[in-house]
């Protein structure tokens, strides 16, 4: 049997993107930044913060307007490498 397709995303679109690293006063603005880079225009709106229940883990959840597979990839890529992100949902 053959594995099911994932459906197909349809650019330009809101995306939904989580992002989580280690907790400091400057994650959010970090996020922002590289995110800003490559999906401009993002407003307070668009973004949600939560900390973890001990405070060690953050969490940002930002709302962008993707155009395609490869400026989602390039984001993904851009975050991780950055040292400070644990994970890219």
């Amino acid at each position: 049997m053959s594995q099911p397709k994932a459906p197909k995303i349809e650019f330009p679109c809101d995306y939904v993107i989580k992002v989580i690293g280690n907790a400091a006063p400057d994650f959010t603005e970090f996020v922002v930044e590289v995110v800003a880079q490559h999906a401009p225009g993002i407003c307070e709106a668009d973004i949600s913060v939560n900390e973890s229940s001990k405070g060690r883990f953050s969490s940002v959840q930002l709302t962008i307007v993707a155009t395609g597979e490869a400026q989602l990839k390039a984001l993904f890529e851009d975050l991780k490498a950055s040292g400070r992100v644990h994970m890219v949902l």
